[in-house]
C-alpha cells in the first residue's frame, strides 16, 4: 500500500507543471472566451506536417475555448513551387508578389483550391469545425490596383490588390455556428477583375470589421527585432530571440517602417492598419515554434512582438 502511494505522489508532482500551466492560462482563457481572433497563418508556417498539426491543434483548443477563430492564409510558398513546376519565375517588389494575367490564375488555385483545403482539412480532422471561404465569396473583400513604393517612387505589382471594402456578415454567420472560417485571399474588382490580395493586409482589413480583440500575424521570423535595421545593413551578427521587441506602440512602429526589411513591411503594415482601426493588440509570432499561438495568447511572458495602441 505504501508503494503504491508513494508511486501516485510521484506521479502527481511530475503532472504540477502541467497544472501550473492551466492555471497561468485561466485569466487569459476568461478574457478571451466570445471574443474574435483574426490569425494569420502564412506559408512559411506550413512548411511541415508537424507545423500544421500544431497549428490545427492550436485553433481547436481556442474554439473549445470559446475563442471566436478566423483564419486568413496566405500560401507564397506554395505558389512559387507551383510556377516553377510551369518554368515561370516569380518577381517580388516591396514584399509583394508581381502578379500577371498569366499568374493570377495559378495564384487563385493555389489560394483556392490547394492550400485552403489542406488548411480545412487539418483542423477538420479534430472536429467539424472549419469552413473554407474566398474573399471573392459574398463580396467579402473588395479590392483595388495598388502600387508599392520602392525606393520612394511608386512600382506597379500587377494584379495585386489593396482591400477597400469589407462585408464580413457571411464570416459573422459562421462565428455564431461556432464554425471557423478560413479565407483565402483572392478579391474582386469592382469591375469584376480578379486580384491577389496580400493575407497580412487582408486580414488586418478583416480583423478590422470583425471589431477583433487581436490580429496574430504567423511568419518565419521571431517578432520585430530591435536592432534589425542595423544589423541587416552591415555586418553585424545576425539578431537573435533576445532583440525581439516584445512591446512596442503604434506611434513607435509608425518610426520604424522605413527602415524594415521589405518582407518585413507588409507585416509590420497590417499591425499597424488594425491596431489604429480599433483592433485591441497585434503580434507577431514565429510560425516555426509548434504552438507559438498558444504561448502567446496563454503565457504570462508570451512569445514574439506585441503591437498596443499609443
Amino acid at each position: 500500500m505504501t508503494a503504491t502511494r508513494t508511486s501516485t505522489a510521484a506521479r502527481g508532482h511530475v503532472a504540477l507543471p502541467k497544472a501550473a500551466a492551466l492555471v497561468e492560462a485561466l485569466p487569459w482563457l476568461k478574457s478571451f472566451s466570445g471574443r474574435t481572433i483574426v490569425i494569420k497563418y502564412g506559408g512559411n508556417a506550413m512548411t511541415t506536417p508537424a507545423l500544421q498539426q500544431s497549428f490545427a491543434e492550436d485553433v481547436v483548443f481556442l474554439r473549445y475555448a470559446g475563442v471566436r477563430v478566423v483564419v486568413v492564409h496566405g500560401g507564397g510558398p506554395q505558389i512559387t513551387a507551383h510556377l516553377e513546376r510551369l518554368g515561370v519565375d516569380s518577381e517580388f517588389r516591396g514584399g509583394f508578389r508581381v502578379t500577371t494575367p498569366e499568374t493570377i490564375e495559378v495564384v487563385r488555385m493555389v489560394l483556392v483550391g490547394q492550400v485552403s483545403s489542406e488548411v480545412v482539412g487539418s483542423i477538420n480532422a479534430h472536429g467539424p469545425f472549419a469552413v473554407g471561404l474566398s474573399g471573392e465569396d459574398a463580396h467579402l473583400f473588395t479590392a483595388e490596383r495598388r502600387d508599392v513604393i520602392v525606393d520612394g517612387q511608386p512600382v506597379d505589382i500587377g494584379l495585386v490588390g489593396e482591400v477597400v471594402e469589407v462585408q464580413p456578415q457571411i464570416v459573422e454567420a459562421l462565428l455564431d455556428e461556432g464554425k471557423v472560417p478560413v479565407v483565402a485571399t483572392i478579391a474582386r474588382g469592382r469591375s469584376g477583375e480578379v486580384y491577389n490580395v496580400n493575407a497580412d493586409t487582408a486580414a488586418a482589413a478583416l480583423a478590422v470589421a470583425l471589431s477583433a480583440e487581436k490580429l496574430v500575424v504567423l511568419t518565419d521570423v521571431e517578432g520585430l527585432y530591435a536592432s534589425w535595421p542595423a544589423s541587416a545593413a552591415d555586418s553585424s551578427p545576425a539578431p537573435t530571440a533576445a532583440d525581439v521587441l516584445s512591446q512596442l506602440t503604434v506611434d513607435e512602429l509608425e518610426q520604424l517602417l522605413p527602415d524594415l526589411s521589405s518582407g518585413m513591411v507588409p507585416k509590420m503594415e497590417a499591425c499597424l492598419a488594425a491596431v489604429r482601426g480599433g483592433v485591441g493588440r497585434a503580434h507577431v509570432l514565429y510560425g516555426r515554434v509548434p504552438h507559438s499561438l498558444l504561448l502567446e495568447l496563454f503565457t504570462d511572458e508570451g512569445v514574439g512582438t506585441m503591437v498596443v495602441p499609443s
